[in-house]
């Protein structure tokens, strides 16, 4: 290996020293922050408790000496912050603090960034002047074709009426979903109209404060909607009868005969065994025969559920498909499927099992089934969007030969939590946009060198 001059070395030394000393001033930040909030809480409790007893000694910084005083104090009816609270606080605080410092990173980061699409932009000039080339024809083949809306005639409902069976840290975890839900449909080759019902209550109120009506900014076939699905479905017909819409149509959502879904085929009676009731005998109990559509039944609205019979094939032009914005951690079991039969509209779950080996439980947020179904109006293939949606820790792949009879996806549910901040920044919907719109020809180069 050959050995590195001084100025290499240097060069390599110097960001990880910026690193340490970065950290360490952190670390000296945060502890000094510690330290001025102990003292000062623990002047604000003793103060009152000083003429009642005079001899009191001042207790220590650490949390296990603080621990009388604080209960002392409480007793005294003087509020009390707990440990939580005061580490709250102190992120707080240390967050304030290194707000600016943030800021100049990015900037700083953003400058390189630029300074390097420079030096490619450059080098391509140069390289082509080389080769007697044109140097604006070989920047416009770096040049990916500019991004244009397709809105397609489906429609995309995500049902919100849950609120009840969740708790607020869920109610968050939703409004992250329905934004990022809003932003993958956004970047989708095709458009689907999406429509938000039941836009109320804790939900709506987080949209409007906490993301500073960012909702409002969003562009293409987007409404939230007061009413339930039903008067969801209602407006989405509206909105696919438009004719920027109407032209949209693509072969793979033509209407077919059965309406995009199927029934799994009846199996043997013999071939399926329970344990009796007594004893732990095996006796031979035949799966239930697959419940049939009632005549009465709308077809153009498929509620998406996994204890439905039937599984969707293939999405269909003027056909609305309602997700269950319900975040619970599966403690609820069947009530999507339960409003859709209450409702008499068409039910369906995604055919997992069918493509996908999967390692753990067949369980999609809201977000993931949207993405999932607009990658299929994109390829026309299930696996293939399974394959890209479904996260690798899950362990999902593809089956060399498909099966029926496998559980499917709870689409109405979740998995887990959501990061609310990235949330927070994809609800902008004029920065979703602009991320998809505005690709330069440099911004392309720099996509594909970085990947």
């Amino acid at each position: 290996m050959a050995e590195q001059t001084p100025q290499v070395a240097v060069a390599q030394a110097e960001p990880l020293a910026d690193t340490v000393s970065t950290a360490n001033s952190k670390r000296k930040a945060e502890e000094q922050l510690t330290k001025e909030m102990v003292e000062q809480q623990q002047t604000e409790q003793s103060a009152p408790s000083t003429e009642q007893q005079p001899t009191e000694q001042t207790t220590t910084t650490t949390d296990n000496a603080q621990e009388p005083q604080v209960q002392q104090q409480q007793e005294d009816g003087t509020p009390k912050i707990s440990k939580n609270q005061l580490k709250r606080l102190r992120r707080q605080a240390a967050h304030e603090q290194f707000r600016q410092e943030r800021k100049e990173k990015r900037k700083e980061k953003r400058h390189q960034q630029q300074a390097k699409k420079r030096a490619l932009k450059e080098a391509v000039v140069a390289e082509a002047q080389a080769a007697g080339q044109d140097p604006e024809e070989a920047l416009k083949k770096l040049c990916k074709e500019p991004w244009v809306a397709h809105p397609v005639p489906v429609a995309f409902i995500i049902d919100c009426d849950f609120e009840e069976y969740m708790r607020d840290n869920e109610i968050v975890s939703l409004s992250s979903q329905i934004v990022r839900s809003y932003s993958q449909n956004r970047r989708a080759k095709y458009q689907a109209q999406l429509l938000i019902s039941s836009w109320k209550g804790k939900l709506k109120d987080r949209f409007v404060s906490v993301l500073n009506n960012a909702h409002l900014n969003w562009k293409g076939g987007v409404k939230c909607v007061e009413g339930d699905f039903m008067q969801a479905a209602e407006i989405a017909k509206g909105m696919m009868e438009e004719a920027d819409v109407k032209e949209g149509m693509i072969d793979l959502i033509k209407p077919s005969g059965n309406g995009g879904l199927s029934l799994p085929e009846p199996e043997p009676e013999a071939e399926e065994t329970v344990e009796g009731a007594e004893g732990g005998d095996a006796a031979a109990a035949p799966k239930p025969k697959p419940e049939e559509e009632a005549e009465d039944v709308n077809q153009s609205i498929v509620y998406l559920s996994a204890e439905s019979d039937y599984t969707l094939d293939k999405l269909e032009a003027n056909t609305c498909y309602v997700i269950g914005g319900l975040v619970d951690r599966n403690r609820e079991k069947g009530l999507c499927y339960g409003r859709a039969k209450a409702a008499k509209v068409r039910t369906a779950k995604l055919p997992i099992g069918e493509y996908m080996a999967m390692q753990s439980r067949y369980v999609l947020t809201t977000n993931q089934v949207v993405e999932i179904m607009a990658k299929w109006l994109e390829c026309g293939d299930w696996g293939e969007a399974f394959l890209t949606v479904i996260p690798k820790r899950k362990g999902g792949t593809l089956k060399a030969e498909s099966s029926c009879g496998t559980p499917a996806a709870d689409n109405g549910e979740d998995d887990e939590e959501e990061e609310e901040e990235n949330g927070a920044e994809e609800a902008n919907g004029e920065a979703a946009a602009t991320h998809v719109t505005d690709q330069t020809t440099e911004q392309a180069q720099d996509v594909q060198m970085s990947g």
